[in-house]
């Protein structure tokens, strides 16, 4: 396997089938005595002020409803 200048490599098919990678897949690199290993992130880790409020909205309003909101009349 080589390094691309970008420092990219190409994850071998049989490799990305075992672990379960598809595109937009989060992956991680993980060190354990001088070895590093590939791991799948399966929830990738939300970071900001708002993280702990994602996923509790329960708004009834539709998409166009809510920026009409935020639009000047």
């Amino acid at each position: 396997m080589r390094v691309t200048t970008k420092g990219q490599v190409t994850i071998p098919r049989n490799i990305r089938e075992i672990l379960g990678i598809i595109p937009e897949t989060e992956i991680d690199f993980r060190e354990d005595k001088g070895r590093f290993y590939i791991v799948k992130i399966d929830e990738p880790e939300i970071k900001g002020k708002f993280k702990k409020l994602r996923g509790i909205a329960t708004a009834s309003m539709t998409t166009d409803e809510i920026m009409s909101l935020t639009r000047e009349s």
